[in-house]
């Protein structure tokens, strides 16, 4: 089997659309501020109820999966199928700074984490890495739910099919 089959067999996997998020400190402390770091994943699950789990798995030597190996707090905003512009923004690879990507995004900081919280998200959930596990050329993060919220109750959720942001019916 080639990747290419691989990859358009799980495509046709409907998923659902996140925002990963979390807050990068300065390198030095009288150097330039830290930075907020988003990340746009469809692999994204709840584990567990109790204790509240969530997984997401980032690709191996990602930026995010470098800072959440250095600090374990973050957060995840599930994206409305009005924000299908912060998933393509979030989703390009390449970039060496996020500062930029956040400016015209309205969000909170979380409380728990420091992380971004994006506004008009349908949920936000705050979470400290419990566990990471490699996986062929991914990591899976656990975390740990520290807060959990559902800010947004219009509209439907930002789905990923057939290699395409979709919206529900």
């Amino acid at each position: 089997m080639s990747n290419d089959e691989f990859r358009a067999a799980m495509s046709r996997l409907a998923s659902g659309v996140v925002l990963v998020t979390a807050f990068e400190p300065p390198l030095d402390p009288d150097g330039p501020k830290g930075e907020d770091v988003g990340m746009t994943a469809t692999a994204f699950m709840s584990v567990s109820l109790d204790p509240p789990l969530v997984l997401v798995s980032l690709r191996e030597g990602s930026r995010m999966d470098d800072l959440l190996d250095e600090q374990p707090l973050w957060a995840v905003s599930v994206l409305a199928e009005s924000q299908r512009h912060i998933a393509g923004r979030f989703a390009m690879k390449g970039r060496l700074s996020d500062r930029l990507l956040f400016e015209d995004i309205p969000y909170v900081r979380g409380e728990a984490t420091g992380a971004a919280l994006v506004g008009g998200a349908l949920a936000t959930l705050e979470c400290r890495t419990e566990q990471r596990v490699p996986a062929g050329d991914h990591t899976l993060v656990i975390g740990r739910v520290l807060t959990a919220r559902v800010p947004s109750a219009d509209g439907g959720p930002l789905a990923y099919f057939k290699g395409r942001y979709r919206q529900l019916g």
